[in-house]
């Protein structure tokens, strides 16, 4: 099995916003913004069956969303999936930006960025709460690992 866990293209958690910034801004409404995302997220890395299950499952989420970490080299390496296509769109947006960091990096990446982006006005109230605690269960991973 492919390895499950991202590896963003950017070198740092800001070019990775700026990227995706970028991207979005492209596309002149929400409906080809949506596609993009759930584009994105058909092209996550494939989830081990093994792992969707309650364990791994992110509270606060209105679709089924599980995540897993890895440490690697002193860098934070997430997994993640959905049930939904929108909202794994945002698990890789998410990844894209805090895969692949420092706990220390992971740290200093406020989510507010999802905002800026527009993402949270753009979503129902239970999507932008549900993207809001993938950001925390990512944030709350990277701190019980050793700062990098």
């Amino acid at each position: 099995m492919p390895d499950p866990f991202i590896l963003p293209p950017e070198p740092t958690a800001a070019a990775a916003i700026e990227a995706i910034g970028e991207e979005l801004a492209v596309f002149d409404d929400w409906m080809d913004r949506y596609q993009y995302i759930i584009d994105l997220g058909r092209k996550l890395p494939a989830f081990p069956e093994a792992w969707a299950d309650d364990a791994h499952r992110v509270p606060g989420c209105q679709s089924r969303v599980w995540m897993e970490t890895a440490n690697r080299d002193g860098r934070v390496l997430f997994a993640g999936a959905s049930d939904a296509a929108i909202v794994s769109g945002l698990v890789a947006l998410l990844l894209r930006v805090y895969s692949g960091r420092t706990p220390t990096e992971i740290a200093a990446t406020d989510p507010g960025f999802l905002k800026d982006l527009g993402l949270i006005e753009a979503l129902s109230t239970n999507r932008g709460n549900g993207i809001a605690a993938m950001a925390r269960k990512v944030r709350e991973a990277a701190a019980l690992l050793p700062a990098g």
